[in-house]
C-alpha cells in the first residue's frame, strides 16, 4: 500500500473559497481581508461584533516529552477538531503558525500530517501572511534604531556593555549567535558584540501573542527593556521613540489569520513562539475570538506538557483571563518507548519492557496536569508501526490510573478517525468541571516560582543559579518585575534540563546560567542548561530535500 506523503495529500485537497470556511463560524465577507483565495485576516470589526457573545469551551492538547522527530501533537488538534465537527459540534481550531528554522531544519513543517492537516499547507510553512517577517523588522528596527542613537552622541548613556536586544531572523543560523557589528570605518556605527536570535524567541513574538488589542501592543512595546545606562537604569523602546514606528509594521500581524482543515473545517492560526525558548502559545486574540465563534475550541501549547502546558497555564492563561476546560495528553507507542531508553532507528519494533519503562514519563505529565486542577484525556496518536499489544498495555495502564484513554486514528483516516476521541473529551466536559489555578501565585519571589517549576513540573531535586543569574534575579525584583510568571527556557527531550535523562529523571538540579526580564511581553526568561535562542541546521537539514518543481508549478519535499 502506497504512503502518501503529507505534502501530497495536502496537494490533493479540495480546498473551499475562505469565504465559505468563514462563513461556517458566522463571519461575513465584509469582516475577512483577502490574502489570496484561501487565506484572510480576520477585522477588528468582526471582534467588535462578537465580543459579548458567552464563551465556548477551551480544550487544551498537549503531549508528553516527545522524540527528536516529533509526534504529531499538531495532528491530534485538527484531527479532534475534525472529528468534534463530524459530531455535530461547532468547532474552531487556534494553533500557532510554523517557523522557517524547523521547517528547513529537522522538525519539518507544522501543518497536522497524514489526513489531519491544515491548508494551504505549503503558504502556511512558508511566508504565510508575512506575520513572521513583520515581526522579524520591527524587532530589527529597534536594534537599528538603538545603535543610531548610540552613533549620534548616545544622548541616553547608554552602557554599551550593557545591551541586551538581540537581532532576529526566522532561520536556524548558528553562525550569527555571537557577532562583532560596525566594523569599518566611524560612519559604520560603534564597534561591539551583538546576537542574533531566532524570530519566535523574539520578545516581539512574545508581545504580539498576549496583546489584546493595538492599544495594549504598544503599551507593551514601548515597556520593551533595550540596554541599561551608566547608571544601571533601564532604556526602553519609549526611550528610543520606537514605539510608533515598530506598531505600523506590526498593524497588520496583529489580525488572527483563518485558514482551513483538509475538511474544510475553520481554523485560525495566529502567531507562533517557541515552547522551549519562548511561552509556546498562540495568540490570545485568536484564542478569544475562536471562543466567540465556536461551541468548543482547540488550542495547543508546543512540546511536552513540562513546556507548552505549563506556560499556557502560568502565563497565558494568568495574563490574558483565559482557562482550559480540559486537557488532551497526546503520546505515541514512539514516544514512550524513547522515553523507555530505545534508540530512534528501533522505534518502529515492538518492545513492550521498554513501554512499560517509558510509561513512567506519561504518568508524571499526567501528576502535572492534574495540579493545575483540569480533566485530562490521554491519546495515542497511531502509527503504522504500532501493535494491537503495545495499545492494549497502555490502555490498560492509563485505566488503572484512573485516566481517560482514546485511541486517535486522524493522521490515516482525518476526522473520521478523531471521533473517538472527540465523544471522549465530550463525554469529561460533560462530566467533569475544570477548578483551575495557576501553579504559583503573582507575589512569590522570582527564586520560589523557578524552584516550583523545577520541582514540582521537572521533579528536581533542586536549582543551581550561576552567579550571574542570581545577581540578575535581585536586579530584576529590584526594578519592580518581580510578580511576573518565569518562562522557563529548557530541552524540550526530557523532563531535566539534560536532554540525555529520559524517562522519569530524579534527584537532579536545574542549572539556570542566566535570566533575563521581558518588560514588555510581560514575564522573566529563565535560560536552563543548553539551551540556545538560536538554533542550529542539522548535517543534513531538510531544506535540501525541498524544491520548486517550475513545470507542474508545485513545491515538492517540504515535509
Amino acid at each position: 500500500m502506497e504512503v502518501k506523503s503529507d505534502i501530497e495529500i495536502a496537494q490533493e485537497a479540495k480546498m473551499l473559497p475562505i469565504r465559505e470556511v468563514a462563513a461556517q463560524a458566522g463571519i461575513t465577507e465584509d469582516e475577512l481581508e483577502l490574502y489570496g483565495k484561501y487565506k484572510a485576516k480576520l477585522s477588528d470589526e468582526l471582534f467588535e461584533r462578537v465580543k459579548d457573545r458567552p464563551d465556548g469551551k477551551l480544550i487544551l492538547v498537549t503531549a508528553i516529552n516527545p522524540t527528536p522527530a516529533g509526534e504529531g501533537k499538531t495532528t491530534i488538534s485538527i484531527g479532534l477538531t475534525q472529528g468534534m465537527c463530524r459530531l455535530g459540534k461547532k468547532t474552531v481550531a487556534a494553533l500557532r503558525e510554523p517557523s522557517l528554522g524547523p521547517c528547513f531544519g529537522i522538525k519539518g513543517g507544522a501543518a497536522g500530517g497524514g489526513y489531519a492537516q491544515v491548508v494551504p499547507m505549503e503558504d502556511l510553512n512558508l511566508h504565510f501572511t508575512g506575520d513572521f517577517h513583520a515581526i522579524t523588522s520591527a524587532n530589527n528596527l529597534l536594534a537599528a534604531m538603538l545603535d543610531n542613537h548610540i552613533m549620534h552622541g548616545n544622548a541616553l548613556h547608554i552602557d554599551t556593555k550593557r545591551i541586551v536586544w538581540k537581532r532576529c531572523m526566522d532561520m536556524n543560523d548558528r553562525a550569527l549567535r555571537n557577532i562583532v557589528i560596525g566594523m569599518g570605518t566611524k560612519a559604520d556605527g560603534i564597534v561591539r558584540e551583538d546576537h542574533f536570535i531566532i524570530t519566535v524567541a523574539s520578545e516581539i513574538m512574545a508581545i504580539l501573542c498576549l496583546s489584546e488589542d493595538m492599544q495594549d501592543l504598544k503599551r507593551r512595546i514601548g515597556n520593551i527593556i533595550v540596554a541599561y545606562d551608566q547608571n544601571g537604569k533601564p532604556v526602553t523602546a519609549n526611550d528610543l521613540k520606537a514605539t510608533g514606528a515598530m506598531a505600523a509594521l506590526l498593524k497588520d500581524a496583529i489580525k488572527p489569520n483563518l485558514i482551513q482543515t483538509l475538511e474544510n473545517t475553520p481554523v485560525l492560526v495566529h502567531g507562533g513562539p517557541f515552547a522551549n525558548i519562548a511561552h509556546g502559545c498562540n495568540s490570545v486574540r485568536a484564542t478569544k475570538l475562536a471562543l466567540k465563534l465556536g461551541d468548543y475550541v482547540v488550542t495547543e501549547a508546543g512540546f511536552g506538557a513540562d513546556l507548552g502546558a505549563e506556560k499556557f497555564m502560568d502565563i497565558k492563561c494568568r495574563l490574558a483571563g483565559v482557562k482550559p476546560d480540559a486537557v488532551v495528553l497526546v503520546a505515541t507507542v514512539k514516544a514512550l518507548k524513547y522515553n523507555g531508553g530505545v534508540p530512534k532507528d528501533e522505534l518502529g519494533r515492538e518492545n513492550l519492557e521498554a513501554l512499560k519503562a517509558g510509561m513512567a514519563n506519561l504518568d508524571k505529565h499526567i501528576e502535572n496536569l492534574q495540579k493545575f486542577g483540569v480533566p485530562v484525556v490521554v491519546t495515542l496518536n497511531s502509527f503504522i508501526t504500532d501493535t494491537e499489544a503495545e495499545y492494549e498495555l497502555i490502555r490498560e495502564h492509563c485505566e488503572a490510573a484512573g485516566c481517560s484513554f482514546a485511541l486517535s486514528e486522524v493522521w490515516a483516516k482525518g476526522g473520521e478517525g478523531g471521533t473517538v476521541l472527540a465523544e471522549k473529551v465530550l463525554e469529561v466536559l460533560e462530566q467533569k468541571k475544570a477548578q483551575f489555578a495557576p501553579l504559583y501565585p503573582d507575589d512569590m519571589p522570582l527564586e520560589k516560582k523557578i524552584e516550583t517549576v523545577a520541582r514540582e513540573i521537572y521533579g528536581a531535586s533542586g536549582v543551581a543559579y550561576s552567579d550571574t543569574a542570581k545577581k540578575e534575579l535581585a536586579h530584576i525584583e529590584d526594578m519592580g518585575f518581580g510578580h511576573f510568571p518565569v518562562c522557563m527556557a529548557k530541552t524540550q527531550y526530557s523532563l531535566s534540563d539534560d536532554a540525555n535523562l529520559l524517562g522519569r529523571p530524579e534527584n537532579f538540579n536545574v542549572n539556570v546560567r542566566d535570566v533575563y526580564v521581558s518588560a514588555g511581553a510581560g514575564f522573566v526568561v529563565v535560560l536552563t542548561g543548553k539551551i540556545l535562542t538560536m538554533p542550529g541546521l542539522p548535517k543534513v537539514p531538510a531544506a535540501e530535500r525541498i524544491d520548486y518543481d517550475e513545470q507542474g508549478g508545485r513545491i515538492t519535499g517540504l515535509f
